[in-house]
């Protein structure tokens, strides 16, 4: 696809730089603008409809249009598609298409950029594949980690597929070319047809059985869903998922998917492609063994020299033994010097180190005298702080005294005042209002209380004294 359809669209740069109607753009940057908004807003879909105006250009693409009663679309489908085709459509033809909706730049006109094509109600058989496809991965036959890698050299190769198919002369002619040292054992099934599926599912397990090959290729070659339908069988896959041998399916063309491939251990896009995974090449594998051979002998020789140069080595350290005694009693004259040496030094090391620590013990040692002093000045400043405290909390506590005595309810009782106390309630009596003839009353006084009874009240307002 061209790179600029995804180059920033000519308008957002026109709305950062003034008013959006001043903007000039070219019409090939609009069409591209409105190709890529396509491309993004509309997901890859099945489209039906009627073929009309097809036409095969020389170049192999194909151009034509779908329709149905109330309107028509142009589509092109690029000869990479096209030759994968199952058919090719004619006029008048049924068809669903797999497109893209995308515009045709230079004239500014939609179209559907097809990538599948197949006939009207293939469509049922794919919901069929895709409803059997998501049970079989949910119960984890399709699991990566299930999968099992081929083997590098087999011992034998095993090819279960139709014994007319012309995929066999494919895988057969790539093996011999490949691999002719490798025998070939053929499973002959039908790959299409009424009871197809249960005879590939027989012969797969009949291969297993017999054990005596190393890898399995599955394979056929391209047609329509229906042709390949056998191999969307639900037993051929669990018969594939607990192969004890590898298997490798090449089923039909590169963009042909079964259930059987997501089965298999390896899927290959063709038949030629699945002979080609399981055969190693006879030419490289006399290469490789060249090589390793040259490897083992350049290995040997240095090995061989490495051996040379150890025992000229070993020959130089080969001394005679009246050497070897001479050099045996000046190393043990040596060793007695040091000896001595050691023990005399470790002595002087520990008398220094006793002096180090008479010296550090000296300057750490405390004066006695000198701490008692300033223990006694401390115990001096302590008694005058206590001494000095006391005076100030007397004082403070006579002040105290003093105002307490002042503010005494007895003090002001001696001014001549007294408090009158209702003698059910206990509450004392601050208004007139609460005062009723033969109500009891307590009234105490600086000297005493007594106890009366209201004989009559005469409320006044409250007008000083």
């Amino acid at each position: 696809m061209n790179s600029d359809r995804f180059s920033p669209s000519p308008f957002a740069s026109g709305a950062a730089g003034g008013a959006g109607g001043d903007v000039v753009v070219p019409v090939s940057a609009l069409n591209r603008a409105i190709a890529s908004m396509l491309e993004r807003t509309f997901p890859l879909a099945w489209i039906s409809g009627e073929v009309s105006n097809f036409t095969r250009a020389a170049s192999g693409h194909w151009y034509f249009s779908i329709k149905d009663a109330q309107a028509q679309i142009r589509c092109v489908m690029f000869r990479g598609r096209a030759q994968y085709a199952e058919f090719t459509p004619r006029e008048g033809d049924r068809i669903e298409v797999r497109a893209l909706v995308t515009m045709y730049e230079p004239r500014g006109e939609l179209q559907l950029n097809v990538e599948a094509v197949r006939r009207t109600g293939q469509g049922r058989l794919y919901e069929a594949f895709l409803r059997l496809k998501a049970q079989l991965e949910a119960e984890g036959l399709f699991d990566p980690a299930r999968k099992r890698a081929l083997p590098t050299h087999p011992r034998a190769i095993g090819v279960i597929t139709s014994m007319q198919a012309a995929a066999l002369r494919d895988v057969l002619t790539t093996l011999c070319r490949r691999a002719p040292h490798v025998p070939v054992i053929v499973y002959p099934a039908p790959v299409q047809g009424a009871g197809s599926a249960e005879k590939l599912t027989a012969m797969l397990e009949a291969a297993n059985a017999r054990a005596e090959v190393d890898v399995i290729v599955l394979c056929r070659g391209g047609g329509s869903i229906e042709d390949l339908w056998s191999f969307n069988d639900e037993a051929l896959a669990r018969a594939i998922a607990a192969s004890g041998i590898p298997v490798v399916s090449g089923v039909g063309h590169e963009t042909d998917f079964t259930i059987a491939d997501f089965a298999a251990d390896v899927r290959a896009p063709t038949p030629t492609g699945a002979a080609e995974l399981v055969s190693p090449q006879r030419v490289l594998l006399l290469r490789e063994l060249d090589q390793r051979h040259a490897a083992l002998a350049r290995g040997f020789g240095r090995l061989m020299e490495r051996r040379a140069q150890q025992l000229d080595w070993l020959a130089r350290r080969l001394v005679s033994p009246a050497e070897r005694l001479a050099q045996q009693r000046a190393h043990l004259r040596q060793l007695a010097i040091r000896l001595a040496s050691a023990g005399s030094r470790a002595a002087a090391d520990a008398r220094a180190r006793f002096n180090v620590v008479q010296m550090r013990w000296q300057r750490a040692r405390p004066d006695a005298a000198a701490q008692t002093a300033r223990v006694e000045a401390l115990g001096r400043r302590l008694d005058g702080a206590f001494a000095r405290r006391r005076e100030r909390e007397a004082a403070r506590v006579s002040g105290l005294g003093a105002r307490l005595e002042v503010l005494s309810p007895q003090r002001t009782f001696e001014r001549g005042y007294a408090a009158l106390i209702d003698a059910q309630s206990g509450a004392a009596i601050r208004s007139p209002a609460v005062l009723k003839p033969g109500k009891r009353l307590t009234v105490h006084l600086a000297e005493g209380g007594a106890d009366v009874a209201l004989a009559d009240v005469q409320p006044r307002l409250a007008d000083g004294f």
